[in-house]
């Protein structure tokens, strides 16, 4: 497919990235309920990347790849209310914002290029 392992795609890497990101901005959040969410969807997108590629199928890890985009929607949904919230300032909520967006174009990029060739 291209690669030796998941921790040589780009997308993962920068998924793991973004995951640290947001674990840090959200270190002294007081809405632990949002707190934990946001670093669930975050954690759940290299993550999905890593499972779906060591499961070995294609058509799998197009799957896989939908969920973690998935994720990615997720986790900026959460982070346009931590924005409202005043939790993030806006510098750092744009930062975020759009690496998340980066990830999602990439993710669908790569599960389109690997389930192309799937009949």
């Amino acid at each position: 497919m291209g690669y030796k392992s998941f921790e040589d795609l780009e997308v993962w890497q920068r998924g793991c990235r973004l995951a640290v990101d947001v674990f840090k901005a959200f270190e002294i959040c007081k809405f632990t309920n949002l707190k934990n969410q946001i670093e669930r969807a975050a954690l759940s997108i290299s993550s999905n990347i890593a499972e779906g590629a060591e499961r070995g199928g294609k058509k799998e890890f197009g799957q896989f790849l939908k969920i973690a985009k998935g994720s990615a929607g997720e986790l900026r949904t959460q982070l346009y209310i931590a924005r409202k919230l005043d939790i993030l300032e806006q510098t750092l909520f744009l930062h975020l914002l759009g690496e998340s967006k980066e990830i999602s174009a990439m993710l669908e990029g790569l599960r389109k290029s690997i389930t192309k060739t799937i009949t």
